[in-house]
C-alpha cells in the first residue's frame, strides 16, 4: 500500500481569475504558486487548457507554461492538459518542442480528448466536431512521431521538436483514454478533480491491460483530486465554498469568475447531488484530516502519484493550503 510521505505530490494549476481581478493578476499568482511548490518539493506544475472561459486563463497554455518554467529551475512544468484534437498534431509537437529546447528535462506534454470550451468556441477555434471520437488514436501517432528520432525518408519534421521525445501523458475522466494509455505503455493521468465517479473502473483498466512499452515497464497512474487545507477544518471548509460556487454556477449555466468564500451556500438536493458528482473525492480541512483524507485515498485508489488542484478566491490561502499539504505530506 503506498503510503504518503513516499508518494510524489504535483500541482494542477487553472491561473484562475478572481472577481474583480484581471489575467495579468493570474499569471503573476501562477508563478508564485509554481515557485512556492518548487520549494516544497512538488514533482510537476501543469496548466490546462480552457477556452473562452471566464474565470480561467490558461487559453495560451503552452505560452504559460514557457513563461512558468522561465520564472523556475527544478519543477517539471507541462500540460493537463492540451486538447489533442484542438491543434495540428505539428503544431503541438513544434511547440513543446520549443520548451523541451528552451528547459531541457522539465517539460511533460499531457493531452485530452476534450474540447475545453463550448460548441460556439469550437467552431471558432475551427475545431471538426467529430475530431478525437474515432481519430484520436492517429492524431497521438502523428504527434509521437513528430517528437521522436526522424525516421529515414520522413519529409515533414517539427523543427525543432524532431528527437526531443517530450514525455507524454495521457489524461481522461472515462475508460477510453486509461485503455489507450495501457495499450501504448504510456502514464495515465484521471481527472478526479472535477469527475471522480468513474476512478476506480478506469485505475483498473488500465492496470488490467498495461502494456510495458519503451517508455514504461510498469502502469504509472496520477490522480488529480482537489484538497483545500487551512489551519482548522472550519476554515478550510469556509474556503471550499468558493469552489462550490463555481461548480453550482456551471449546474445553472452560469460561468463567473471566483468568487469570495461565503458563510451559507444555498442549494436544492438535487444541485447538492450534482456538485457531489463533480467534488466527490475532495479533501478539505486541517492538518490531521487532510492527511488522513491522502492516506485513506492512496489506499483506495494505489495512485502512484497525486496532482491536487486548490481552488480558493485569496492567493495567500492557496499558499498556505500548498504548505500546510507539504507539512503533513513529510512528517
Amino acid at each position: 500500500m503506498p503510503r504518503l510521505a513516499d508518494t510524489p505530490l504535483s500541482v494542477l494549476d487553472l491561473a484562475p481569475t478572481r472577481e474583480g481581478g484581471s489575467a495579468a493578476d493570474s499569471f503573476r499568482e501562477s508563478v508564485a504558486l509554481a515557485q512556492l511548490t518548487e520549494r516544497l518539493g512538488y514533482t510537476r506544475f501543469w496548466l490546462a487548457e480552457h477556452h473562452s472561459i471566464e474565470g480561467i486563463a490558461s487559453a495560451a497554455t503552452a505560452v504559460l507554461i514557457g513563461h512558468v518554467a522561465g520564472a523556475t529551475r527544478r519543477i517539471r512544468v507541462g500540460s493537463g492538459g492540451i486538447m489533442l484534437p484542438n491543434h495540428p498534431p505539428l503544431v503541438i509537437a513544434e511547440q513543446f518542442g520549443t520548451l523541451e529546447t528552451l528547459y531541457p528535462g522539465r517539460i511533460d506534454l499531457g493531452l485530452g480528448r476534450a474540447p475545453g470550451s463550448d460548441g460556439a468556441t469550437m467552431a471558432a477555434m475551427r475545431r471538426d466536431p467529430y475530431a478525437g471520437v474515432e481519430d484520436f488514436p492517429q492524431r497521438l501517432e502523428e504527434l509521437q512521431g513528430f517528437l521522436d528520432d526522424e525516421r529515414p525518408g520522413q519529409r515533414v519534421r517539427a523543427v525543432p521538436g524532431q528527437g526531443t521525445k517530450v514525455p507524454i501523458w495521457l489524461l481522461g475522466s472515462s475508460g477510453y483514454s486509461a485503455q489507450l494509455a495501457a495499450r501504448l505503455g504510456l502514464p495515465f493521468a484521471f481527472a478526479a478533480q472535477f469527475a471522480p465517479g468513474y476512478l476506480f473502473e478506469a485505475l483498473r483498466l488500465y492496470r488490467d491491460n498495461f502494456r510495458p512499452s519503451a517508455v514504461l515497464e510498469r502502469p504509472h497512474a496520477m490522480v488529480g483530486l482537489p484538497v483545500i487545507a487551512a489551519e482548522n477544518d472550519a476554515m478550510a471548509e469556509y474556503l471550499a465554498t468558493t469552489a462550490r460556487q463555481k461548480f453550482l454556477g456551471m449546474i445553472r449555466g452560469q460561468r463567473t469568475c471566483a468568487k469570495p468564500p461565503v458563510e451559507h451556500l444555498a442549494m436544492t438536493p438535487l444541485e447538492e447531488s450534482q456538485l457531489q458528482q463533480f467534488l466527490g473525492a475532495a479533501i478539505v480541512g486541517g492538518p490531521e484530516t487532510v492527511r488522513d483524507g491522502l492516506e485513506a485515498f492512496l489506499a483506495q485508489t494505489g495512485a502512484d502519484e497525486l496532482m491536487l488542484n486548490t481552488d480558493v478566491f485569496a492567493l495567500e490561502d492557496r499558499l498556505r493550503s500548498y504548505e500546510i499539504v507539504a507539512e503533513v505530506w513529510r512528517s
